[in-house]
């Protein structure tokens, strides 16, 4: 018995990282998963490993209304329901504040923050629809505190903590509970790049990461997205059946404070 069996979850931002590990995680507790990405390729290539009986792959833009009501066709056509939503999809962009373009603002509140409205706004109805379920939006250490440089990131992660409470009451009455994580370094293409990079030594670049965070966190590590996609599937099983409206840190005790040790 898995922890998901009998549920249907749609993940964006499936096709890599945490919402690549969270969509292996899920089929293997017994969820059918949506796997949702503007990435075709990489997000066909995991619902095809992940066999038809358990995946489909849909190409969503999070920040397009009618890429959302074709996901959400898609998902019911495949298994009938959808009871579960990971608003995992996410960019990030380094600039300061005074030298944000408005359009790289912009960029940034769509897939974001946008995304996740229209996330909850789509999938909501036919989660209450289904009976009942959850959704777990993705927001950030850098919703909850400040750090140079991400400005506009952390500003829809932070909007994105008020939309979970506002959608949890609004939403506990129908049966659906909603949630967020906040992950801090996690080591995936967000915070390595080099990961996208065919060329890149690799195992450079993991070590000297390893060697920054080692500096800067209590647990002396950057995460993997195994551990955030452990999270989140506690916030989307019956194990977290009497929260909602909550916030949950995942970051090596970074935001507790920078260790001296």
């Amino acid at each position: 018995m898995g922890k998901l069996d009998g549920r249907v979850v749609l993940v964006t931002g499936a096709a890599r990282g945490q919402g690549e590990q969270e969509a292996r995680l899920f089929a293997a507790e017994g969820a059918r998963v949506v796997v949702a990405d503007v990435l075709v390729e990489q997000g066909e290539s995991l619902a095809k490993e992940l066999g038809a009986d358990a995946a489909r792959f849909v190409r969503l833009d999070v920040g397009d209304e009618e890429d959302w009501a074709a996901a959400v066709t898609v998902a019911k056509d495949a298994f009938g329901k959808i009871d579960g939503l990971v608003n995992n999809a996410g960019i990030l962009r380094f600039n300061e504040l005074v030298n944000t373009p408005l359009a790289e603002f912009e960029q940034v509140v769509r897939v974001n923050l946008t995304g996740a409205f229209l996330g909850i706004r789509a999938v909501a109805p036919e989660i209450e629809a289904a009976g009942g379920g959850t959704i777990v939006n993705t927001s950030s250490y850098t919703g909850l505190t400040g750090m140079p440089l991400v400005g506009a990131y952390a500003a829809t992660k932070h909007a994105v903590l008020g939309l979970t409470k506002v959608a949890a009451m609004e939403l506990a009455g129908k049966g659906v509970r909603v949630n967020a994580v906040c992950p801090g370094a996690v080591d995936t293409a967000m915070s390595n790049p080099a990961l996208l990079d065919p060329d890149a030594d690799l195992t450079a670049s993991s070590a000297a990461l390893e060697a920054y965070y080692r500096r800067l966190l209590p647990m002396g590590r950057i995460g993997r997205p195994e551990e955030v996609a452990a999270l989140v599937l506690f916030l989307t099983c019956d194990d977290s059946s009497y929260i909602t409206g909550q916030p949950f840190v995942v970051d090596g005790g970074w935001l507790a404070g920078v260790s001296p040790f």
